[in-house]
Formats: structure tokens, sequence, C-alpha cells
């Protein structure tokens, strides 16, 4: 029967498929989240969100080295059982199965590159966020003054990256890593225009940085108020680690900064007065917030 010389090659396939059974349930393997001991909630640091999209881009990669030599060898190794049962040899045939392994073997290629690039482009953006996340640390002295930080905040189908909460307002700290541009002369560019709408970066400028800022302000401020029973002042800060920045023609509603000196500049900024009652609310509204574990995980592509 001339479909047993198509049926009968696949036992040759089966070592191939269960190894790559064994590599899907490898994959998950490594899970650097961690839950409290005391009430099983996920421990949170500076860049959480990042470090787990990390975490599944090290999968993916896992995924597509282990996966890409099974598949790409599959076609190959199928060809072989088809020489074996076949009653005559079609070099078409033959042809066809070496082209379908070198397509496979580009697709692979391709996966790998892709997957490199956004952990290199990941592994920047946690960098710049740990950078933030250690500035934003010196402002907390409870025995001196009521400063508190929250990273990570969940929002309404996004993530905040930080809340700092002052005696003088409440600020929402948006971080974005951008690479320095490279002058003709091999030097660093590093210098962007902060403009009402948009930031001019040598060689490009961006407004979602500045829109989504803007966004979370707007809605923290409406949920606070929600939340608290009353209006407190909020300002949305831009942190662009690494960049110096000028500010001449930006916009009065945003603060938009390097980083280096973030701390002080939140110390300095008088936005108005809370009362020790609206304080202790909005710390309470932002720690439930911030630890809730119904809220699905977002993905930040900006």
């Amino acid at each position: 029967m001339a479909w047993l010389e198509y049926l009968l090659p696949l036992i040759f396939l089966f070592p191939l498929a269960a190894t790559a059974v064994i590599v899907l349930a490898l994959r998950n393997l490594h899970d650097a989240r961690v839950h409290s001991p005391f009430d099983a909630h996920p421990l949170r640091e500076p860049g959480q969100s990042l470090r787990d999209r990390l975490d599944r881009a090290f999968a993916n990669l896992f995924l597509d080295g282990a996966l890409g030599p099974i598949v790409t060898l599959a076609p190959l190794v199928y060809g072989m059982g088809r020489m074996l049962f076949a009653s005559e040899q079609d070099w078409i045939e033959w042809a066809l199965y070496g082209a379908l392994c070198t397509l496979l073997a580009l697709v692979f290629c391709f996966l790998l590159i892709r997957d490199f690039q956004r952990i290199r482009r990941l592994k920047l953006g946690l960098a710049c966020e740990l950078a933030v996340g250690q500035e934003l640390e010196r402002l907390i002295r409870p025995e001196e003054h009521p400063y508190f930080v929250f990273h990570d905040v969940p929002g309404d189908g996004y993530t905040i990256d930080h809340v700092a909460v002052t005696p003088h307002g409440i600020f929402v700290v948006e971080t974005r890593a951008r690479t320095p541009a490279i002058t003709p002369g091999g030097q660093e560019d590093n210098r962007v225009v902060v403009e009402a709408e948009r930031l001019r970066f040598p060689g490009w400028s961006e407004r979602l940085p500045l829109g989504k800022t803007r966004q979370a302000t707007r809605w923290l401020t409406a949920w606070l108020e929600h939340q608290v029973g009353t209006a407190v002042p909020v300002k949305g800060v831009l942190a662009l680690p690494g960049w110096e920045i000028d500010t001449s023609a930006a916009p009065d509603d945003l603060l938009v900064v390097g980083g280096g000196d973030l701390a002080m500049r939140l110390s300095a900024a008088r936005l108005g007065e809370l009362d020790t009652a609206a304080h202790d609310a909005v710390i309470v509204a932002l720690h439930q917030r911030a630890s809730r574990r119904d809220l699905p995980p977002v993905d930040r592509s900006s």
C-alpha cells in the first residue's frame, strides 16, 4: 500500500517528538517570582513587571533555542525514513525536504535574534528602573518624614512604575529607557529637549512617554479622590536615566528629569499640603492596590 510509505517514516520522528515534549515541560522550570511567607502576597521590587517580562523573554529564548534544532531536523529525519521505505527515489521530494529544513533554520535564527534584542531592551529598561527606584528609596526616612514609595502599582490596564507620597503631594513616576545616539565622531549625544507634547531626542522624537505619564497621572488623581473622598495634589514625573534634560520649553503639568537628583527634586517640590487623615488614607489605598493579586499582569510596550 502506497500510503504506508508515508506513514511508516513517522516512526523516526518519535524521539524528536519526545524531546520536544520534555523541552515544553521544562520551559517554565525557572520562575523567579516569590511570595510572602506571611500572607502569600507576591513580593514586588522596583521594576518587578520588567523582571517578569525578562523571565518570560529568557523562557522564550530557551524554547526557541531548544526547539529550533528539533523542528529543523524533523523534515530531514522524515525524508531519511522515506528513502528507506520508498519503492523508488524521487529527488524532487528530497530537495523539498532540504529546502524545508533550510527555511525552518532561517525562521528560528530570526526568532533567536528577536529574543536577544528583546532581552537587551528589557535589561536596559530594568537597569533604568532600578536606578530610579534606588534614588526614590532615599526619600524613605520613617523616623523623620512621612515619605512612602510604591513600586509597580496596577493602573487601569497598565502599570505605574513608581508612586511617591510626600507631605506635600503625590508623584507618579514613570521611567523610560532610551539608548543615547552616537554622533559621526563617535561621541554619545544624550541631550533631550522637552516640549509641550513631545520629547526631541537626537535624530528622533516621541510623544508617547509624555502621553502615558499624563494618562497615569489623571487616572491616579481620579482614583485617589474616589478612595480618599477628597482631592489630593498629584503630579506626573517622567524619568529618563542617563539623559541631559533641556526643560526650557517644558510644560508645567509634568516634571521631566534625568533621575540622578530625583529624590532631592521630589523632596523640594511643593504641590500642596496633605493633612494627616488624607495622607494616611492615601497610603492605605495605595498599599492595598499595589498588593492586589486579582489584577492581571500588564506588559508595557513603550
